[in-house]
């Protein structure tokens, strides 16, 4: 018997999404092109950017604080032609981003004069 009072958990849902690093992060974890990763729900920038971690430890403390999860100064977060840098880590992805359909994308951005 299964259910919410045998002392069984549900397994969690994953989700396939698309990540795309920026170039210097691809040549870190040595990849081309965009990441495939299986995020388990709900899908969220801190879920997603813990399952790049997880599977390229390389880029740990590249993209966010490894201790805080703070983005880094110069990342940009953006999905469905939003910029996402400022959403808070455990708010929900865009529909079109946990169904594949858009990639969620990791942007390394640039200062100066």
């Amino acid at each position: 018997m299964t259910g919410p009072n045998s002392g069984e958990r549900e397994s969690p849902t994953y989700r396939h999404i698309r990540v795309v690093l920026p170039a210097h992060l691809k040549t870190l974890a040595k990849v081309t092109g965009e990441v495939r990763l299986e995020v388990p729900e709900p899908v969220t920038q801190h879920a997603v950017l813990t399952a790049v971690e997880q599977r390229y430890p390389m880029l740990l403390g590249t993209i966010r604080d490894r201790y805080t999860f703070k983005r880094r100064a110069f990342i940009r977060f953006y999905a469905c032609e939003m910029d996402l840098s400022n959403e808070p880590p455990d708010a929900p992805l865009p529909e079109p981003v946990v169904a594949g359909a858009e990639p969620y994308i990791v942007l390394g951005a640039m200062a100066g004069g």
